[in-house]
């Protein structure tokens, strides 16, 4: 008997119960399917891709230690599994749930053949309801009802070794689906990831040194803080459920990370249950609201040339490395819905295409919860101010580690140096005034009330 394990983002040997299934069935043929055409807008991003590379050809190599192999095809995700099946004779494909609507269509096109495991998420966003049934579209009630089955089920061992097929079939070279940039190479700086499932480990081993902290720190840009682990969560390389059961049992940082990998738990049940909630304000009543269509705005944004500090920061942050402080993405974001007043599905479709760690349901949720257009969102009339921001969570350092311009500018100066007269030439003056930006907005704002 063979079978046929789809891989998505789930690219891990451990706790990879479709993996599990599969091997205890007989021969297996690991195989992922590079799909541009079924996610439409939302093929991989840019920064994706250059994290697929890496992480697949980690995953092969781990393959290969137990006695297998990854096999790459490239085309529509359900036609090009089917056709496999039928060269190779599989009786049936095995692949862990996914909730993006893509995934479901493929899922859906495959029929019988397909057999779905759990194992994305600490538990199937399917099975926490409200009382009539439906998805929770508020995180305080999603967490309740979410904390009542946990903890999770504990993870489980990787197999230790899998039964080869009498024949391979042919596989695509990695190389030549050309996910690494080239001219120019803009990943440059990428090179403080380390994608795969060992890098995830380790990371997670290197979290343990400040998740103490965590609570505080993760707020603080110029304090490596964070655990890092989004990006390695986002592929699979490792599950939600081997983080959870590494964190100890008590402390304020362990309980505060593990409401992080709850609300990622929200986000894939609401894009469940609102599919496109990726294109769709939340709130119907933000239809009418007069977004500018401003592209010289967009672009300094996306440059990080918009003259304050800490949001020039954050962009070049992320176009250098692929990621972008949590406390940051907020500002930045708020930024360029609030200060801007420019639609955020502008900059969602851009972190799509620049971040490692850009997920379907967490970017959507998270941008409308900042622009306040969402089910589960700020109000619209709360405006960040990202020069007090940036004085409140002691920013000085990120600045001068992201935006060179500013390395002499002084403590006292540095996150509003034009207000302080000491802004260097080379450095642009602000976009817009901060009274000015909020003003603006709160009167769009009220025309949608």
């Amino acid at each position: 008997m063979t079978t046929i394990v789809w891989f998505r983002q789930d690219l891990r040997l451990q706790d990879q119960p479709a993996l599990l299934a599969a091997a205890a069935a007989g021969a297996v043929i690991p195989v992922y399917v590079l799909d541009d055409e079924g996610p439409g807008e939302w093929r991989i991003g840019g920064a994706q891709r250059w994290w697929l590379h890496h992480s697949l050809a980690a995953l092969d190599a781990s393959l290969r230690e137990i006695g297998s192999q990854l096999i790459l095809r490239r085309g529509p995700a359900a036609a090009t599994l089917l056709a496999l099946a039928e060269e190779v004779g599989a009786d049936g494909i095995h692949a862990v749930r996914h909730y993006e609507p893509w995934w479901r269509a493929s899922e859906t096109a495959l029929g019988a053949r397909l057999c779905l495991h759990d194992g994305g998420h600490l538990r199937p966003p399917e099975s926490i309801t409200t009382a009539s049934g439906g998805q929770f579209r508020m995180f305080s009630a999603f967490l309740r009802t979410l904390s009542a089955t946990l903890p999770p089920d504990p993870p489980v061992d990787a197999p230790a070794s899998v039964m080869a097929p009498d024949q391979w079939p042919a596989s695509d070279r990695l190389a030549d689906w050309k996910l690494l940039p080239v001219r120019p190479n803009w990943a440059r700086g990428f090179d403080v990831w380390t994608p795969g499932e060992g890098g995830a480990h380790a990371a997670l081993d290197e979290f343990a040194d400040t998740l103490r902290n965590y609570a505080e720190g993760r707020n603080l840009p110029s304090v490596e803080g964070t655990s890092r682990l989004s990006p390695h969560l986002h592929h699979g390389e490792i599950s939600p459920r081997q983080v959870w059961h590494a964190l100890p049992s008590e402390g304020e940082g362990a309980a505060s990370f593990r409401r992080e990998l709850a609300w990622r738990d929200f986000t894939a049940g609401l894009i469940l249950g609102l599919p496109n909630y990726a294109r769709e304000n939340g709130r119907a009543q933000f239809d009418r609201l007069a977004w500018r269509s401003a592209p010289a705005d967009l672009k300094a944004w996306q440059q990080g040339r918009t003259g304050y500090p800490i949001v020039d920061a954050g962009m070049r942050q992320m176009w250098a490395s692929g990621w972008m402080h949590n406390r940051v993405r907020m500002i930045t974001a708020s930024f360029l819905v609030k200060h801007l007043l420019i639609d955020w599905r502008e900059g969602e479709r851009w972190f799509w295409d620049t971040l490692v760690d850009a997920d379907y349901g967490n970017n959507a949720v998270n941008w409308q919860w900042v622009a306040g257009t969402g089910i589960d969102a700020n109000m619209f009339g709360r405006i960040m101010a990202p020069l007090s921001q940036s004085a409140k969570f002691d920013a000085a350092d990120y600045i001068r580690r992201w935006v060179p311009e500013l390395r002499n500018v002084p403590d006292a100066a540095i996150h509003d140096p034009e207000e302080a007269g000491c802004r260097p030439a080379a450095y642009p003056p602000k976009i817009i005034g901060h009274r000015e930006a909020r003003e603006r907005a709160l009167a769009a704002g009220r025309q949608v009330r």
